[in-house]
């Protein structure tokens, strides 16, 4: 088993960075990539700019062997575009002399299990290997054998369909044509399909409003452009998150920008919007749903579904695996992300431990470890791997420390003190009712304990100190001003 190498399932820059960290340990990866370059799903949304600055997307181990290269580190401060992440960062280090020839593109990893044991068989499971069963780009299948296996591999190539019950509309499958999933290059290469065009966003994430301003800017050139955008919750407080308050000012200030065009009338927002039917009509495309409880036909030309994405654990049938019923990530790790429960972007630093399967030895980390909950930070991914190279090198002390500090959003979305304590241990019921609790800027930290009078964390721990609190119910969310400086949680 120890002569065995450790696979890495993707070359985007989490997997780069497990890489890193496994030869930091003097433990050898073998790294199956399915496209025919690393960071190949970040290339696909190369014109989009990260809302983290390049002091939050390089990773410490990856930096060490870079700079041994004599490569230049970006400005810290500056956010890049998915391209430059790519171009600066992620193939350098794709090529560098250590990585480069475990390294195994155009390979599609079709099935994971152990060496002759099935999922059923108990005995001996952990001292059997795993067998990564993988198909090259000609579809020849190969056979590797791992002592252990990382799962970085996204879920980029898994969309949300636009239905609000998780599946595809009626229609969306017949007509592709005119839907794109995620932020397509409004203003590089879509451009002409775009321009003039009456174009319908769905979803309320930050890539549905890096879609819808990408938009507007196509408008300021072409003003026949016109933009509607469908959110399944009402209203746009939501939208505007953690606002100026935010650590990540370039996450901050998309949801107020988005915010203004809405009511400035350069956006036509439909919420709470549910599609029902996408159908052809002689000149454009109908989309058929209902804004609240009336019936609605919106005519548009084209379609953004924004609406985020899911994991694939096909591969991963033969592996013992616990997931939560409803994030799908693992138990420790979803209370601490589910957006039912709170839409912040601060999650605290976790591992190895929140990270385990019942599986020894597997691991998935990255947006994949998030399982459908949005906002990943790769400061995140990088900390997860860290910890989980630590715990397979046999070093449970670094395993456990946390060395990361994330940067905090500002308002949570949380749900209400009784909802939660329906249930105490898993904070969250899958059908319970959720809604936004009005909230004051800066109050974070995650939901308050159950049966607790406070909106979060943060509010929870200052009334217990004797503190008035950050007062999350004195006011309703409109009526707070955004500051142009972060401001502390309590009064």
């Amino acid at each position: 088993m120890n002569d065995l190498p450790i696979a890495v399932i993707g070359a985007g820059p989490v997997g780069l960075a497990a890489a890193a960290h496994l030869f930091e340990r003097n433990l050898v990866p073998v790294v199956f990539e399915a496209g025919r370059q690393a960071g190949s799903a970040i290339s696909q949304w190369s014109h989009v700019h990260l809302f983290s600055p390049w002091k939050f997307n390089i990773d410490a181990a990856s930096r060490a062997l870079l700079e041994a290269e004599h490569w230049q580190h970006p400005d810290p401060e500056v956010q890049p575009t998915g391209g430059q992440l790519v171009e600066d960062y992620i193939a350098p280090l794709a090529a560098h002399p250590k990585l480069a020839p475990h390294i195994r593109y155009e390979t599609t990893v079709v099935a994971i299990s152990r060496l002759n044991r099935s999922r059923l068989d108990n005995a001996d499971r952990e001292k059997s290997p795993f067998v990564v069963i993988w198909n090259d780009r000609d579809g020849n299948r190969h056979r590797t054998l791992a002592r252990a296996v990382i799962d970085a591999s996204g879920t980029w190539h898994r969309p949300n369909p636009m239905g609000r019950d998780g599946l595809a509309v009626e229609g969306e499958h017949e007509y592709k044509d005119p839907i794109a999933y995620g932020i397509p290059d409004v203003l590089g290469k879509d451009r002409d399909v775009y321009a003039g065009k009456h174009t319908l966003v769905v979803g309320a994430g930050h890539s549905a409003i890096n879609a819808v301003l990408d938009l507007l800017d196509l408008k300021i050139e072409n003003p026949q452009t016109r933009i509607s955008w469908a959110t399944r919750s009402g209203g746009t407080d939501r939208l505007i998150g953690g606002g100026l308050n935010d650590a990540l000012p370039g996450r901050g200030l998309l949801g107020h920008r988005a915010a203004n065009a809405v009511r400035d009338g350069g956006v036509s927002l439909l919420s709470p919007f549910t599609i029902n039917k996408v159908e052809r009509t002689p000149h454009a495309f109908n989309v058929a749903g209902e804004l609240g409880a009336d019936a609605v036909n919106l005519a548009v030309d084209r379609l953004i579904v924004a609406t985020g994405f899911r994991p694939d654990f096909s591969f991963l049938s033969e592996l013992r695996l616990t997931l939560d019923p409803v994030v799908e990530a693992t138990p420790a790790l979803a209370p601490l992300i589910d957006p039912n429960f709170h839409s912040c972007g601060t999650v605290r630093p976790h591992g190895a431990v929140e990270l385990a399967h019942p599986e020894p030895g597997f691991y998935i980390v990255g947006m994949k470890s998030y399982g459908r909950a949005p906002t990943f930070l790769l400061a995140t991914g990088y900390e997860q791997v860290r910890s989980v190279v630590a715990m397979l090198a046999g070093d449970e002390e670094a395993a456990l420390r946390v060395e990361l500090e994330l940067p905090e959003t500002g308002i949570c979305r949380t749900a209400t003190a009784a909802t939660i304590s329906l249930n105490a241990k898993k904070e969250m019921t899958m059908n319970a009712p959720v809604k936004d609790e009005p909230q004051a800027a800066g109050c974070c930290g995650g939901p308050a304990p159950a049966g607790v009078e406070a909106c979060c964390v943060k509010d929870a721990d200052a009334k217990a100190a004797g503190e008035s609190g950050c007062g999350c119910g004195s006011k309703p969310s409109a009526q707070v001003e955004p500051k142009a400086k972060p401001v502390a949680c309590c009064d």
